[in-house]
């Protein structure tokens, strides 16, 4: 069970850089709500895992794991290279 999670978390790796790429306009202008998003993750993953509740706590670090992608991409000059407005 503790393999297939991993897995799951794993998969939010291209994911969180799948969706960076086909947003790459909003990555600059929305950086801050990553910082949030970031934020309620890890307050989410440790409030339901406290609760018991594991479903909800892997859909929290899911995107937790998609925002710090995000957040990450949206700093790198090279990745946002082909949007012309920088």
């Amino acid at each position: 069970m503790l393999l297939i999670n991993i897995l799951i978390l794993l998969l939010a790796i291209p994911v969180g850089y799948l969706i960076a790429y086909l947003c790459k306009d909003e990555l600059v202008s929305y950086k801050k709500y990553f910082r949030i998003l970031m934020i309620v993750g890890i307050i989410g993953a440790i409030g339901f895992k406290l609760y018991g509740l594991l479903v909800e706590s892997l859909t929290m670090l899911f995107l937790l794991v998609i925002a710090l992608m995000s957040f990450l991409l949206s700093g790198n000059k090279k990745f946002l290279r082909r949007y012309r407005d920088f």
